[in-house]
């Protein structure tokens, strides 16, 4: 029997994973992903299908339960059913791109979700002893500057943002995130794939992994998650 590529991606997690002194690790993991206009393309050709399938290998690794929590945004946004390896397939196609409850392939505005994200780790499952989160942010460029303040509010929470720029703009507000000040821990990162789809699995879980496991250190020692 030959490995699905969910298998062989879980595989490539774990020795990441070992490489960066993260498999003791359990987290919950979440993606939002950008569904403004200019994402159109990259819906119809199976790319986000693709991404949501790679997020969801780190999401069986690190999440007891294997589930990936998804949220999807334009001007409006939407928490949608988490997916596991059980319903994975198609799940774009099914949760987002059929479904006409979504606001779609309008203008971006990220703050609203990222409250939404906030909320439903921090008060709607608040736990006495607070999961790391790790949460994956696509976007294709022009996030609104108010994110700053979101991100640096939610430093004091359980939540570590790291986003991912694809295709071709600057990209000037999220450069920006690494020297933010005023935070009491670092919560978020910045990479910039132009094209995520020829990135390899190897490369991608490398770079999404980078700075999670300082954040991780961070954050035990000024107790915003618990420690080992």
């Amino acid at each position: 029997m030959t490995l699905s590529s969910i298998d062989l991606r879980k595989k490539i997690v774990q020795i990441t994973l070992e490489k960066k002194k993260l498999t003791s690790v359990a987290a919950r993991v979440g993606i939002v992903l950008d569904i403004s206009g200019s994402m159109q393309p990259l819906y119809r050709n199976g790319t986000v299908q693709e991404v949501v399938e790679r997020i969801l290998a780190v999401a069986s690794k690190f999440d007891d339960n294997g589930m990936l929590d998804v949220w999807v945004y334009d001007t409006h946004f939407s928490r949608l059913p988490s997916v596991s390896e059980k319903d994975f397939d198609q799940y774009v196609q099914r949760k987002i791109l059929d479904n006409n409850n979504i606001h779609k392939f309008g203008r971006n505005n990220e703050p609203p979700v990222m409250e939404d994200v906030i909320r439903k780790y921090t008060v709607e499952e608040e736990e006495e002893e607070a999961t790391p989160v790790f949460i994956i942010f696509i976007n294709d460029g022009g996030v609104v500057k108010p994110i700053k303040k979101v991100i640096t509010s939610a430093a004091v929470q359980p939540i570590f943002w790291q986003f991912v720029g694809i295709g071709h703009s600057d990209f000037e507000v999220l450069k920006q995130l690494d020297t933010m000040e005023g935070r009491i821990v670092d919560n978020a990162n910045f990479i910039h794939l132009d094209d995520i789809a020829a990135v390899s699995d190897e490369l991608l879980y490398d770079q999404l992994l980078n700075e999670f496991p300082s954040w991780l250190e961070a954050a035990k020692a000024k107790r915003i998650v618990r420690p080992n």
